[in-house]
């Protein structure tokens, strides 16, 4: 057998079995989780424990809404600022900017994404939090400390934004010239080439983007930890405290190994926020379809 054929079969081989091998862990994980989530589901009914409020491990009460809700919340409240700030800035620095601009926005934005999670956390206990509890509460004529789900968002969509804004550029760049050139023979502006041309084609590349700073948004810990207020009731408002997953499993984990049903707890938390990464990335996945 030729050389170039058996070494072309080598490779193929060694990527199916690394293809297969990480579907095995996935799946793996997800059963690891629910094995370890066994005793509190024999005790409690899933719609239990997804439906109430209550947070009583030491009464053997767990009810994980109030953790659902501030993730969900969270999570949308950061995407929903960091979106269009990150579209916005992408747009400029490939459509409108110069090289000049481009070379000092760029080197930042790389600094921005590699910085540890809790150094925004921090930022965000010394400046976020100061700035609502001693100025926005008060203009609102409302009282709260800071710690609150309108500062956890803030945080995590300053967190989130270096990397769609990184994943956009690599979008837009993508777009050959030729399609501008095209769209400005054609009489439109920049704008409009903008809009119906390099949005167009890079539709499903946004998505996509979005997706990953959804994930990331999910199972971000430190910073949101240390501005949410770790609260376990159901924020009515943006000033509200929050409790997401990721914190409490993080505050919790490794101080209760003593108690069964209550790590037992803990890994369904862990398994309920591995099966909403996983819903939100099958219907990301539904929807690119249908796009492209």
């Amino acid at each position: 057998m030729d050389r170039r054929i058996l070494t072309d079969k080598i490779a193929g081989g060694g990527m199916a079995v690394i293809a297969i091998a990480s579907l095995i862990l996935v799946l793996g994980i997800a059963v690891g989780l629910y094995v370890k989530s066994e005793p509190v589901l024999s005790e409690h009914s899933l719609w239990k424990l997804l439906s109430t409020a209550e947070w009583k491990p030491m009464a053997g009460e767990f009810g994980f809404l109030p953790f659902i809700a501030g993730t969900f919340f969270i999570t949308l409240l950061s995407v929903a600022i960091a979106l269009p700030v990150s579209l916005l800035m992408a747009i400029f620095l490939t459509e409108y900017s110069n090289s000049g601009v481009r070379k000092w926005v760029y080197p930042l934005l790389d600094i921005l994404a590699g910085l540890p999670s809790v150094l925004y956390g921090v930022w965000g206990t010394l400046v976020i939090v100061p700035w609502i509890s001693e100025w926005l509460a008060p203009r609102l004529g409302m009282q709260s400390g800071g710690y609150s789900l309108l500062a956890g968002g803030l945080v995590l969509s300053v967190m989130i934004i270096p990397l769609m804004e990184s994943l956009f550029i690599e979008l837009f760049t993508g777009v050959g010239n030729e399609y501008r050139e095209g769209s400005y023979a054609l009489g439109a502006t920049r704008w409009q080439t903008v809009k119906y041309v390099v949005l167009r084609r890079t539709a499903p590349g946004i998505i996509a983007a979005v997706v990953l700073a959804v994930s990331r948004a999910l199972g971000e810990t430190m910073a949101v930890m240390m501005v949410c207020g770790n609260l376990p009731i159901v924020p009515k408002k943006l000033l509200d405290a929050c409790y997401p997953i990721p914190a409490l499993i993080a505050n919790n984990y490794g101080e209760m190994l003593s108690m069964p049903l209550y790590e037992s707890a803990l890994m369904f938390a862990a398994l309920i926020l591995f099966v909403l990464v996983l819903i939100f990335n099958l219907f990301a996945r539904v929807t690119l379809r249908k796009l492209v």
